[in-house]
């Protein structure tokens, strides 16, 4: 699976933040509820997406995680 098939990015829509195609439902929503502890189908249920959205957004973080690097204060030597 590509994340590219099922998220994109409009200026237009939630402040250019990343969503899923044809919703508002943004991907740091869905990866929030996961990091929350909610279930796959609470997340479907929610918010009317599908598995293979949630798939997605997983693999969009995990491309931009690799991609970005952020700074690291002092208490992080």
């Amino acid at each position: 699976m590509r994340w590219q098939d099922r998220i994109n990015i409009k200026a237009d829509v939630c402040h250019g933040k990343a969503c899923i195609k044809g919703t508002r439902v943004m991907v740091s929503v869905i990866l929030a509820n996961l990091g929350e502890g909610e279930s796959y189908e609470a997340i479907m249920s929610s918010y009317h997406i599908t598995r293979e959205d949630i798939q997605a957004s997983i693999l969009f973080a995990a491309e931009m995680a690799e991609d970005r690097f952020l700074p690291l204060g002092p208490e992080a030597a």
